[in-house]
């Protein structure tokens, strides 16, 4: 599998036009962002390991298959949250952690305030959530810190993400998997993608920019 895939769909072709135009409501951009990651959450799972069992139908018994493999999600606060239940959704045993990071608006590298990964217990896989992977700083400080857990595998599932981001992110070692809805070719003076969609934390939870 590539370290970065794009994932293409009419349908999320779709769901992108909705979260890109200003206009969309709140409540309208959170139902698209939750499509947007649940097609993106079935990509990114699609190679998890399996092991064979045998259930019982009202009929017959069923060669069957099942997960084997542990998985733990992990939304970047706090626009991640938007991503959260749909991959609850796909993935209902899954375990949840936080990581809490902002950006620093004069440097735009990341600052963690909120790190709650326990000492041990490390997931199979994690899967990192953040709607925008803009410099990738943020993505960045979350796969060395999963690291640090003991996590193997580890997968990044953006809505949209800047090709600067993409290619530094791309750096960390194939362990790292990135999955995507689109690429938009830059970032402006102020590290936001562009074309982008703006800021996904305050269109998700309808707060001002302050």
């Amino acid at each position: 599998m590539n370290s970065v895939v794009r994932v293409n769909h009419p349908l999320i072709d779709h769901h992108l036009c909705v979260v890109r135009d200003a206009q969309t409501k709140p409540s309208e951009f959170r139902s698209a962002i939750g499509r947007l990651a649940m097609f993106l959450g079935v990509r990114a799972t699609e190679d998890l390991q399996t092991e064979p069992v045998t259930i019982r139908t009202p009929l017959a018994d069923a060669p069957s298959h099942r997960l084997a493999v542990q998985i733990g999600i992990v939304p970047i606060l706090r626009a991640g949250l938007g991503m959260v239940d749909p991959l609850m959704v796909l993935l209902p045993d899954s375990q949840v952690w936080h990581l809490g990071l902002y950006r620093n608006e004069e440097t735009a590298e990341p600052i963690s305030y909120y790190d709650r990964l326990p000492p041990g217990g490390a997931p199979d896989v994690a899967l990192i959530l953040d709607p925008m992977l803009a410099t990738g700083g943020s993505i960045e400080l979350a796969v060395h810190r999963l690291r640090l857990w003991g996590v193997k595998d580890i997968r990044v599932v953006s809505i949209i993400a800047s090709q600067p981001g993409i290619d530094r992110i791309a750096k960390l070692g194939p362990d790292v998997k990135v999955f995507v809805a689109a690429i938009d070719p830059i970032l402006d003076e102020r590290s936001y993608i562009v074309p982008g969609l703006g800021d996904a934390g305050d269109r998700i939870f309808d707060t001002p920019r302050v």
